[in-house]
């Protein structure tokens, strides 16, 4: 009985396996329309408490409704930031245009409020369709049979990665990950001129977009290089590409490029990296075109072209070898080095390295083996060499900084998933020892894809057991931890802040971290967010807090402040008391108020997490008591 209801049961499975394999496309765009439902249902409290949890995400949603009101095009001044000037943000409109589109498209329907918070629920989650449709090719490309479903869905068990294409997320994170891999797909591309073009395009965009990608992306262009000099036909795929990076990027920059940018900035694409760009892909073309017959020759004359482009950019824009955001050692000290994704992942706190590493582990393992099943197929080997290299390039760059970490995660999936649909064919068909080895495979694989997310909780349970070994010598230890992690939440809640627009229009010093946030909930500006190109009043704030009350006023008045907000135990705030002990702020935290500070009392029904004071400067100094 049994046997017979396999024997009719097969061939419908079979049959469904080949449409799943032959319409791949339109099951990945399946997956994702059931992802886009489930995400939004669960993260639906968050959107309608406009949650919008990162700074960039804040600033990010006042630059689109700043445009939709009428700023310029080309306008990307942050007029609220230490106004009447403003703070050059060093963006691109590309990201705004999806979330821009969706705002007037719900507005009609729900309203401009409800309106706002859908565009920035949504506008997150579709490059997260480009990203999948991207694996799934990655993966067709690795291996036959169906493995590219396991990486389609594989960024579900990718959380840092995954966060960057959340309900809310809308900083531009997530489209430059998706066209990353993207470009990986192109250069895997075995139609050749396709791949060419759509690796030139997306490379182009993610450059327009911000320059967070730049390694990778010259990594595997580099890898398309070196392709076409032991395969003289690549040059289907290097002369397409050329042309599409460098005139991608030029269109790029006529068509989105702000007016700041039109300088020769680092950071962002201006005339340093259009020259830059097109000068390689200038080269590149210039290579398919020479008449080189020999690998030994087009490699020299690769190299000679490489060489001339890091001449020309050495010589003619030196500073950007020392870094893209050029900022005064003062400012590296006192600022960037408390960035925690800013650090090394060796610098990071456990339950934050174990899960992060864990996909990139794998993969470079899987990687090895993906090589050695493909070594008497050249081009299936190629791919692998290709995937090979991104990964250790994306787990090399871990050690560099944090921010590394949702592309390292993403760029491994492709091994990752061939190894665990390896595992499984094993298991399924293979013999006693193949199955046992699929098997073991299968539980190491499946211990990271599918319990991944059981990690962090088990390092923070750890920790909190550790915390405890410990609370009876240092019984504040844990209490100050936990009021931080309060702090860092209820001081930028939307109900906290609001209540703040029954003050007119004003000024508000306030911390770094905090000021985009002030921007986005209530119509008060402030004198910073955390932005390079903002060095110099993110040096006041430093200087401001960390300094004496008497040193405070002349830096407040000189951003026109009409008013000062307090968080206590707001992360950023830990840095000044231990910093400057006898600081302004570490004394207002010790309930030491100048007497030129007078608290300002709102009409609420909630117990507000943070003080406003008002600043008077004409009163004399002085201190009175915490009111």
């Amino acid at each position: 009985m049994l046997a017979t209801l396999r024997a009719r049961i097969a061939p419908a499975v079979a049959d469904l396996a080949d449409w799943v394999r032959d319409n791949w496309k339109w099951t990945t765009f399946a997956l994702w329309v059931g992802l886009v439902v489930y995400f939004l249902k669960i993260r639906w409290p968050s959107i309608e408490w406009f949650a919008l949890g990162d700074t960039d995400d804040n600033i990010r949603y006042v630059q689109v409704k700043d445009w939709l009101a009428g700023q310029g095009w080309f306008d990307l001044r942050q007029y609220r930031l230490d106004p009447p000037g403003g703070a050059n943000i060093h963006w691109s409109r590309i990201v705004d245009l999806p979330i821009a589109g969706l705002m007037l498209f719900f507005r009609p329907f729900v309203g401009t409020g409800m309106a706002d918070r859908l565009a920035c629920a949504i506008a997150p989650l579709l490059p997260l369709l480009l990203l999948m449709l991207s694996l799934g090719f990655i993966a067709r490309r690795l291996a036959p049979g169906n493995a590219w479903i396991i990486a389609a869905l594989a960024p579900l068990a990718a959380q840092m990665g995954l966060g960057m294409f959340m309900p809310l997320r809308i900083d531009h994170h997530g489209w430059q990950l998706a066209l990353t891999v993207t470009m990986i797909a192109g250069l895997l591309d075995p139609q050749r001129r396709r791949g060419g073009v759509i690796a030139g395009v997306a490379s182009a965009l993610s450059i327009a977009i911000g320059m967070e990608m730049i390694v990778y992306l010259a990594a595997a262009g580099a890898l398309i290089a070196l392709r076409w000099v032991f395969d003289e036909g690549a040059a289907e795929r290097m002369r397409p590409y050329a042309l599409s990076l460098g005139g991608g990027s030029a269109f790029c920059f006529l068509v989105f490029a702000s007016y700041a940018n039109r300088q020769p900035m680092c950071d962002a694409l201006s005339p340093i990296w259009v020259g830059i760009l097109g000068m390689a892909a200038g080269g590149m073309l210039l290579l398919t075109l020479l008449p080189l017959r020999s690998w030994p020759a087009r490699l020299g004359a690769g190299v000679v072209v490489g060489g001339a482009v890091a001449l020309f950019a050495w010589l003619n824009w030196p500073q950007c070898l020392t870094g893209a955001y050029q900022l005064s050692p003062e400012l590296e000290k006192l600022w960037l080095a408390n960035i925690r994704e800013a650090k090394p992942i060796t610098a990071q706190a456990r339950n934050v390295a174990v899960p992060l590493l864990a996909l990139p582990l794998i993969a470079i393992a899987a990687s090895a083996f993906g090589c050695w099943s493909a070594r008497r197929d050249r081009e299936r080997l190629w791919a692998w060499a290709a995937i090979s290299i991104m990964t250790l390039v994306a787990f090399g760059l871990l050690f560099w900084q944090l921010r590394a970490g949702p592309a390292a995660q993403l760029l491994a999936i492709p091994a990752v998933a061939w190894a665990a649909y390896v595992a499984l064919m094993a298991i399924r068909e293979g013999k006693r020892f193949a199955r046992a080895a699929g098997i073991a495979a299968a539980v190491l694989v499946a211990a990271v894809l599918l319990a991944y997310p059981l990690y962090p909780r088990a390092n923070m349970l750890i920790a909190d057991i550790m915390e405890e070994k410990v609370a009876g010598t240092r019984p504040m230890v844990k209490l100050r931890r936990e009021a931080i992690r309060k702090a860092n939440g209820r001081c930028r809640t939307l109900p906290a802040l609001e209540v703040l627009d029954q003050l007119p229009p004003a000024v508000i010093f306030t911390m770094v971290d905090l000021g985009p946030r002030l921007l986005a909930t209530t119509h008060h500006s402030a004198l910073a967010g955390p932005y390079h190109r903002n060095a110099a009043a993110i040096l006041d704030i430093h200087h401001a807090f960390d300094g004496s009350p008497d040193a405070f006023r002349p830096i407040a008045q000189r951003h026109n402040a009409a008013y000062l907000l307090i968080c206590p135990h707001f992360p950023e705030g830990t840095v000044y008391q231990a910093r400057s002990p006898n600081g302004l702020y570490a004394q207002l935290m010790r309930g030491k108020v100048p007497s030129w500070l007078s608290p300002v009392h709102l009409r609420t029904g909630l117990t507000l997490p943070y003080t406003l004071y008002r600043i008077d400067y004409s009163a004399p100094g002085g201190e009175k008591a915490a009111q």
